[in-house]
Formats: structure tokens, sequence, C-alpha cells
């Protein structure tokens, strides 16, 4: 066992692809990382991995708790998780079958509130008290820090803000429902959307597609990026609309929240200004003026975050 430190947390991220388990210090250091694939169709494998990943931290630092970042409803209790769409969670009670395995206290939290409490407390809102994160990636999730407390509802399934409805009988979205923010305001619609104009032939799309090798479903979010940041118009206006759609969405969630900064981040932040300047621009569009603007920043943690924030709430 490494030092005599007796601060430490794991911090663990649960996705539909990737586990990943950090050893956090108390000022939001990431001493060691450790990831495997996920099992994301056996809930007990899932479970295993996790403690297995624990177990193998602990055995090097001095670990005190433990926080699960969990990509999906966790009751307000944060024990359960109450249903998770990428992976086989339902109604499991993860918080005790992890205490069972490591007689550690355990936490676990929605992945989107774990990111935002890692950027709240040592990333780029650090210096506010009022916080809403939006992650742009495969979908697009959430988190809310209000008054310095992050906010999780009365069932503790708040911030879900990719299904905030932006299109009444708009597109179908993975959750039942149509016109879904997520299917305009994320990874996958900036894709789906780069993919259907090179297969249909649109000449503005042509220098993407030859970046793709000439085959649309090789048109990816970094190819998009990267076009735009080497200046190719068609994916700066493929990430500006995406952009727009966000800061549309924005201005809706700000009437209830009223927010001092909204964080961006997930794996299309990647885009910098290319998406910031549009969701700013979308965001002013629909108040011209007539409410004081929030500020709109990039994430600092990048893919961190979750481990981060998921270790620092299962310390406090």
């Amino acid at each position: 066992m490494t030092g005599g430190r007796d601060d430490l947390a794991v911090g663990v991220d649960v996705g539909g692809t990737k586990i990943a388990a950090g050893v956090v210090d108390r000022a939001g250091e990431v001493l060691e990382v450790l990831r495997v694939d996920s099992p994301a169709a056996d809930a007990g494998a899932i479970r295993d991995a996790i403690a297995d990943l624990v177990t193998q931290l602990r055995a090097r630092h001095r670990v005190t708790a433990v926080g699960v970042g969990a990509a999906g409803f966790v009751d307000k209790t944060r024990s359960v998780v109450l249903f998770a769409p990428n992976l086989a969670w339902r109604d499991m009670p993860l918080r005790a079958d992890l205490v069972d395995r490591l007689g550690l206290p355990v936490v676990i939290e929605n992945d989107g509130n774990a990111a935002a409490w890692g950027e709240f407390a040592f990333g780029a809102g650090a210096d506010t008290d009022d916080l809403l994160l939006l992650t742009v990636g495969t979908g697009v999730g959430g988190g809310i820090v209000l008054d310095g407390r992050l906010h999780r509802g009365a069932f503790g399934v708040a911030a879900e803000v990719g299904h905030l409805r932006v299109v009444p009988d708009g597109r179908l979205c993975g959750c039942g429902n149509h016109g879904c923010l997520e299917q305009y305001a994320s990874g996958s619609a900036l894709v789906r959307s780069a993919r259907e104009e090179a297969a249909a032939g649109n000449p503005l799309a042509r220098d993407l597609l030859d970046r793709a090798g000439g085959d649309p479903a090789r048109i990816t979010g970094p190819v998009i990026t990267e076009a735009a940041q080497r200046g190719d118009a068609f994916a700066v206006a493929q990430l500006a609309t995406v952009g727009r759609w966000l800061g549309e969405g924005l201005a809706s969630l700000a009437v209830v929240l009223d927010p001092a900064v909204a964080v961006i981040g997930g794996g299309v932040s990647a885009a910098g200004d290319l998406l910031l300047d549009p969701v700013r621009e979308g965001f002013a569009g629909q108040w011209r003026g007539t409410r004081p603007a929030l500020e709109v920043r990039r994430a600092e943690l990048g893919n961190r975050a979750g481990v981060i924030g998921a270790a620092d709430l299962a310390r406090r």
C-alpha cells in the first residue's frame, strides 16, 4: 500500500462500453486509474467488475469510500439503480451488494450528476454556486448544482435534460417519446445528419466523405470535428446546427433553473468554440437581451469528471 493518506476515495464511472475506476484525493487529483470493458448485458458481471477494480486499487491505496456513477436512474437514497438504458440494471440494489463485497461506505449516483459535481468542485464551475452541466456525447446528459448543492429531485432522477421535448411530434427517441433534445443536439444527431447528407450526394459534404474513405458509414464525430477544425465549411455548419439546438434547449432550462454557468462537456465538446459559439448564439436568440445571459464554458475535467465527482460525493 502506497503512502499513509487517509483521505482517498475511489470513483467509478460505469458506461455501456467501459468501466473506469480511479483513486482521487481531497484536492480532486486522480492518483491512479484502471479501466475494463463493460459487460453491459450482465448485471452481476458489471457489479463484479466494479468490485474487482476497487479491490485492486485499495491494495495500493488507503481507500475510505467508494462512489459509483451509473448511466441511469438512481433512487433518492443513492442505493438502487432503478433503470439504466444501456446496462442490464433494473431495480439493482447496487449499494448493498458492493458494501457486502467491499466492506466500505458506498454511494451510487447518476453519472451526469457525478460529472456535474466534479466540474463544480474542481473544474469549470469551481468559482460559482450555480451550475448546469450538459454532456454532449451519444446522447445528452446533465447535472444541476444550485446554491452549492447537487439537485437530485424528489425521486432522485432530476437533470435528464436530454429528454426535454423541443419538437412536438419530432424524431422518435430511445426513451419512447418524440422530439427530445438529444435527437437534435447530440453526437448521434451530428453524425446522423452528416451521413445522410453525404449519402444523398450533397456536394458540400464531398470533402468530408473523402476523409471517410468514400463510405458515409465511416463518418464519425471525431472525423467531423477534425474537418471543422481544418476549415471544412460543411463540417462547421453541422456542428453549428447541433450547437444552436443545444443553446435553444439551454434557454428553456434557464427559465426554470437560472444557473450562472452552463458547462458543456462530453465528446462533442472537443470541438471547442466551433460548438460553444453556436450554443451561445442559440441561447441569446431566444431571449434577445431580455434576461441576464449565463456564461457558457467548456468542461475542464474531460472524461475524468465522473470519476472525480463520484469519489468526492462518496467522501462527503
